[in-house]
């Protein structure tokens, strides 16, 4: 929340349906042998939907990155 300027109390948007997020994912997979850190890079604020939609599915993992990146840039 800190990195982009959010408050606790503040309504912190999905970065891919702009819904309210209330999910954090990781974007490459903590269990899948993927990534285990809990830095921004792959950290991504969603709202449940399109976390059980986009979460485990690897052929997104390129297109979540690059939504993540432009949130990032765009701070």
């Amino acid at each position: 929340m800190d990195y982009f300027g959010y408050d606790e109390s503040d309504f912190i948007p999905c970065e891919i349906c702009e819904s309210k997020a209330v999910d954090i994912h990781h974007i490459e997979a903590r269990g899948a042998g993927g990534c285990d850190r809990d830095e921004i890079e792959n950290l991504m604020a969603v709202c449940r939907k399109c976390h059980i939609e986009y979460g485990d599915v690897s052929e997104l993992e390129g297109k979540l990155k690059h939504i993540h990146i432009l949130r990032m840039d765009n701070r």
